[in-house]
């Protein structure tokens, strides 16, 4: 295994996270942190010391955990395997979420189950650079934007689900109501997730909701609940039950294989 005494990334701005791709290291070896960077010593799976930006001589003074680990006689050129993995501490603006399927949620006002879509952008910046490699990225050669993407897509789907069907719920508001509440609506997804995403050692920068869309067959759902909410409020809930079971019999009538079912059900 080849030894090297000159450590640095100078990679795409898109790579959160890039692990040196050799973990025999001199003793004396300068390391270079270059600004917005942060690098990570690990040892035997352990996450160590962390250097800022700037050029490091790799000496038992700076890093004086390494050195009871190993017991390195440092001073000469002496070898030692530990990894180093460099951390991104850019802010990220441009994250783009969506649901890759429709999520299925209740109207409140017309009391129809419909199919919507959700979507929008989000904003990130490493703050804890050992939480973020030692809770997710773990033995990943590398982590870059996409890798974010898709790791998080759960969380954020579910968060979103859950924030539109309650705030559905306290404004009683419709489905299609909803595109006028969306800076309201991203204000309390960002609040909800940000706690999440620090768990990571993730800060949420910002937060958007951009678009909920509607396909055509779910609004059909929804015009048909608007025309039955209308029918009750003019007729009232007996009169409109009422003319509701005169059509179920209006239906048999016109259908003789099923006046049996009807009768048998008590409704003949």
């Amino acid at each position: 295994m080849a030894v090297f005494d000159r450590i640095k990334f100078e990679g795409p701005s898109d790579v959160l996270v890039w692990k040196y791709p050799s973990d025999s290291i001199v003793s004396g070896a300068q390391l270079i942190v270059n600004e917005s960077q942060e690098a990570v010593f690990f040892k035997n799976g352990q996450a160590l010391d962390i250097f800022g930006p700037g050029t490091h001589s790799l000496s038992s003074s700076n890093i004086p955990m390494l050195q009871k680990l190993i017991n390195l006689p440092f001073g000469g050129d002496t070898p030692y395997t530990a990894e180093v993995i460099y951390v991104n501490k850019t802010a990220k603006l441009d994250y783009k979420w969506g649901t890759k399927s429709p999520i299925p949620i209740e109207d409140p006002r017309y009391h129809v189950l419909v199919s919507v879509g959700a979507f929008g952008q989000y904003g990130l910046k490493v703050v804890d650079s050992r939480a973020f490699v030692t809770q997710i990225v773990g033995t990943m050669p590398e982590w870059t934007a996409s890798s974010v993407v898709e790791y998080f897509k759960g969380l954020i789907t579910s968060k979103v689900k859950d924030i539109i069907s309650k705030y559905l719920v306290r404004q009683n508001i419709s489905v299609v109501q909803l595109s006028a509440f969306l800076s309201e609506l991203s204000k309390q997804a960002e609040n909800e997730i940000r706690d999440e995403f620090n768990r990571f050692g993730l800060e949420v920068l910002n937060f958007y909701l951009t678009s909920v869309d509607i396909p055509d067959d779910e609004k059909k759902k929804i015009q048909e609940g608007q025309f039955q909410r209308l029918q009750m409020d003019q007729l009232g809930d007996e009169r409109y039950q009422r003319m509701r079971s005169f059509d179920v019999l209006e239906n048999a009538a016109s259908n003789p294989g099923a006046t049996g079912t009807l009768m048998g059900a008590g409704l003949g």
